[in-house]
């Protein structure tokens, strides 16, 4: 793309991942943007807050599976470049009901890809060639790692549960509208993140505020099952760099190089929040080992060479680093994080594969 202000358009600008990169752009760029998002359960417009009284930032409340309202935003919002971070993203909710994992990672993506197509043929020679559409994805469509070896972004896809395999398929669409319509997309699989703003069903965050209020650390099976994590503003800053500078056509793995068990991480939360929190006896003593998770992949590692390499980004944080701002973060946000844990989600068991669980 050219150099200069962008109008960019982020789905899912109140979820975790879109909030980051949505603060980032405001932040640190000159560029405006607009927010879309249905504002479902893990949706909160308190995440981007600092930034909602810039005048370069804007917010519509639509779902990406309304096509209407999605070319509305098109016509009216007139973007230069799509980041579309829009999903169901939990992989214990895609066990219990997948329906909405295919409503919104699929239909949504393919709605966006149709908008976005629609509003793309119809500019003049110079805007098409400088839009860009990124779609957001994860390493969990490569499938589940043995004990060597990294994802590249020549990996098989192999996904094994049904998020997984909703993200893959939309995958294939974005894909498939580059090849068949020339639409250029770009596409980026990450690790796991974590970091502020994260909803608390998730791993960490769960895990620091069941230690706060006392309450059993669930880890899986055995805790040995292993995830490669990325700090969610290191990979907020991935995202704008791809979009601005990535080739279309092309897709970029983004990971912190992080690997650790499921045990290593919470035993670390422990061991921080002893240090910043201490309580009468360690966090430690909580830790609480639950059935596992159905299809459980055992690992998880990203090779970013491809992105350090041709974009020149690079993760700015450690494991320990990242953790350590992230516990923090929780102990000094109570505001944002207890309504959801008073309303939303207090923390119960996702993810049994029974119906209608």
């Amino acid at each position: 793309m050219t150099s200069g202000a962008k109008r960019i358009l982020v789905t899912g600008g109140a979820g975790f991942i879109g909030s980051a990169v949505v603060r980032l752009l405001i932040r640190e760029t000159p560029h405006t943007v607009r927010n879309l998002d249905a504002l479902t359960y893990a949706g909160n417009l308190e995440s981007v807050k600092e930034a909602a009284s810039d005048p370069r930032y804007s917010f519509v409340r639509a779902d990406v599976a309304d096509a209407a309202a999605v070319g509305r935003v098109f016509a009216e919002f007139r973007p230069d470049a799509v980041l579309h971070l829009a999903a169901e993203s939990h992989v214990d909710r895609s066990i219990d009901k997948p329906a909405a994992f295919i409503e919104t990672n699929v239909v949504g993506t393919y709605t966006m890809l149709e908008a976005a197509r629609a509003y793309w043929e119809k500019l003049d020679p110079a805007a098409r060639a400088a839009f860009r559409f990124l779609h957001i994805s994860t390493d969990e469509v490569y499938g589940s790692l043995g004990a060597d070896g990294l994802f590249t972004e020549t990996t098989p896809y192999d996904p094994r549960s049904p998020y997984s395999a909703s993200k893959a398929a939309s995958d294939h669409l974005v894909m498939a509208w580059h090849h068949t319509f020339g639409l250029p997309v770009l596409i980026t699989n990450c690790s796991n993140n974590y970091g502020p703003y994260h909803f608390p069903e998730k791993l960490i965050p769960l895990v620091i505020l069941n230690a706060l209020d006392g309450k059993p650390l669930p880890i899986y099976g055995k805790g040995d099952n292993i995830r490669d994590w990325l700090y969610v503003e290191d990979h907020a800053r991935a995202l704008v760099k791809v979009v601005l500078e990535g080739k279309p056509g092309e897709t970029y793995n983004v990971g912190g190089r992080n690997e650790r068990t499921n045990l290593q991480v919470v035993q670390t939360i422990c061991g921080l929040l002893d240090e910043l929190r201490p309580a009468a006896a360690s966090y430690g003593v909580l830790i609480a080992f639950v059935p596992d998770r159905p299809g459980h992949d055992r690992r998880y590692a990203i090779d970013a060479s491809k992105l350090e390499r041709e974009l020149g980004w690079k993760a700015r944080e450690t494991f320990e680093t990242g953790l350590r701002k992230t516990v923090a973060w929780y102990l000094d946000n109570r505001w944002w994080w207890e309504p959801i844990r008073q309303g939303k989600y207090a923390g119960e068991r996702l993810g049994s594969g029974k119906k209608g669980a």
